[in-house]
């Protein structure tokens, strides 16, 4: 036990980096037996409390029925009351009526009341887990490209093996590839070979010094050759959440789903650098609104660039050209940043916006969608709901730490209210004592929540797949069409996705965008020029 409480002192990880070889033998290998029994990692610290004395006393006789010592303030729980005292005393207890004259003649009051005998400072013992040991996974020989991996000859797949505990090593990595099981003490490789398209299954885990083993983790791992003869580069893609290295394609980890062979199709594409999402596209609001703002001069229209009920005119468009191309691209370094933080594709997040709001994020009158994507009380809630990291962090801005420690399912639904309203105005933008009416602070602070928010529809979308054909949404859809099913669910709601996902089911069709965009119902079909414009490249 002195060697627990050491470690849980000082938790300086310790790396053994395990290099695998060949795919047909391993160096050093040996059979790797039964799956390991995974972490055993407890140890017990002291605790300061304070220890409350409570007496369960008799109105008739003042006498001491039952003792409860309890660490909390406040009066002893029902729960409390009736596992110390018994059911018996319990129901006596909460049989009984206020006493009015419990000052002048207490003998004549029945039942029981509980009385504060004191409280002192105590030690008491708790049971501490301890960080485990774990296995990370990266490819050696291969480059970032286009969210897949191309690599000039076969690589080498890496796993790293990290001990938390101080004092305490990686004896050996274990595991098995496509059903062949190998050790290494403690170094190993393996070099990929040609997988087919659906890849093999890796398993494997550390064993450490420390007596105990690792959790088996997974990694499923696809390498295609170059479709040209000529070209002899391999595409190389890894599903596990034990990656460590350049982002894997967004959401892909999620679905369970390759992206395409080669990389993915632009509009799914997150550049090398941010300079790449520049684009140019004409925006009739947003050079309305640069025009009214003054931000783009139509002095030199005959109608000042604007029609009379306020929208950009053909000469208006001419002339807030400039400016409507300098403040479209104004977001990209921050769109590429939250891309590379969250994995959502980088163009995509851009494309939406294009759509929702034309970069312009204020308000529109009468329409209750709030910032540059557009956020509505629904789209706040699939947020909260789906993604958990996301509502950990936001939620103890708005509600106590005690209360969002329950999760967004078990608050109350005025608690969830006042979430979604605080969410949706965190990224409201408008500000009428600002210049121009925009908080361009909160526009800017806004794009890392809503990437946060398509993470969310992903997992929602990904669930509704999962839970209409009982399978991992991987399976029945491609990686492009399992994006544009969580556009629908962005724009027209999960109702609308499971209505066409179902259908699409009934009929005995595959699930690919153009049968289940067949099966959206006519309330949901503006979704189909939704998903149209965002998955087409912005020039």
């Amino acid at each position: 036990m002195d060697k627990l409480k050491q470690a849980v002192l000082a938790a300086i990880p310790l790396l053994v980096i395990a290099i695998l070889g060949p795919a047909i033998g391993f160096r050093r290998a040996s059979a790797a037996g039964e799956p390991p029994p995974g972490p055993d990692r407890f140890t017990v610290i002291d605790q300061e409390y304070t220890r409350y004395e409570w007496w369960l006393t008799a109105w008739a006789d003042n006498q001491v029925a039952c003792t409860l010592e309890i660490d909390h303030a406040g009066l002893p729980l029902g729960g409390e009351v009736y596992s110390i005292c018994g059911k018996a005393l319990y129901d006596r207890w909460m049989a009984t009526r206020p006493c009015t004259q419990s000052e002048t003649d207490p003998a004549s009051c029945t039942g029981y009341y509980l009385v504060l005998a004191g409280s002192e400072a105590a030690v008491r013992q708790v049971p501490v887990a301890l960080p485990e040991a774990v296995v990370w996974v990266t490819l050696d020989g291969c480059a970032p490209y286009n969210s897949t991996f191309r690599c000039d000859a076969l690589p080498t797949l890496v796993l790293t093996g990290e001990e938390p505990l101080s004092g305490e090593y990686i004896l050996s990595l274990a595991g098995r590839l496509d059903g062949s099981d190998f050790t290494c003490d403690p170094l190993c490789q393996v070099d990929l070979a040609p997988t087919g398209q659906d890849g093999l299954r890796l398993e494997f885990w550390a064993t450490s010094s420390y007596g105990d083993t690792s959790r088996l983790f997974e990694a499923h791992v696809r390498v295609i050759g170059s479709d040209d003869p000529a070209d002899p580069t391999w595409y190389v893609d890894v599903l596990t959440d034990r990656w460590r290295g350049d982002p894997l394609a967004g959401c892909s980890q999620e679905w369970h789903s390759f992206p395409p062979v080669g990389g993915v199709p632009a509009w799914l594409s997150t550049p090398q650098r941010a300079e790449e999402l520049v684009s140019n596209v004409t925006y009739e609001y947003l050079s309305a609104r640069l025009l009214r703002q003054g931000i783009a001069d139509g002095a030199a229209c005959p109608d000042g660039g604007l029609t009379p009920d306020g929208q950009a005119s053909p000469c208006g468009l001419e002339a807030a050209r400039p400016a409507v191309v300098a403040w479209q691209n104004r977001f990209d370094g921050l769109i590429f940043d939250a891309a590379r933080a969250t994995g959502v594709p980088a163009q995509l997040l851009k494309n939406l916006f294009g759509r929702e709001s034309q970069f312009w994020p204020g308000v529109t009158p009468g329409r209750p969608e709030a910032g540059l994507g557009q956020l509505t009380g629904n789209g706040a809630d699939t947020a909260l709901l789906w993604n958990r990291p996301f509502f950990e962090q936001f939620c103890p801005g708005v509600l106590d730490d005690a209360l969002c420690r329950r999760g967004y399912p078990h608050l109350s639904l005025s608690q969830q209210e006042e979430l979604r309203r605080a969410l949706v105005d965190s990224v409201d933008a408008f500000c009428a004592d600002c210049p121009l009416g925009l908080d361009l602070v909160r526009a800017e602070d806004s794009i890392a929540i809503f990437a946060e928010t398509l993470l969310a529809n992903c997992a929602q979308a990904g669930a509704l797949v999962g839970n209409t054909y009982n399978l991992a949404p991987g399976e029945k859809a491609s990686y492009e069409d399992l994006w544009r099913l969580t556009l629908v669910n962005y724009n027209a709601g999960p109702g609308c996705l499971t209505l066409a996902l179902q259908e699409t089911k009934r009929v005995g069709e595959a699930l690919n965008w153009a049968n289940l965009a067949s099966h959206l119902t006519p309330a949901c079909r503006g979704a189909l020029d939704y998903v149209e414009q965002i998955t087409r490249l912005l020039p």
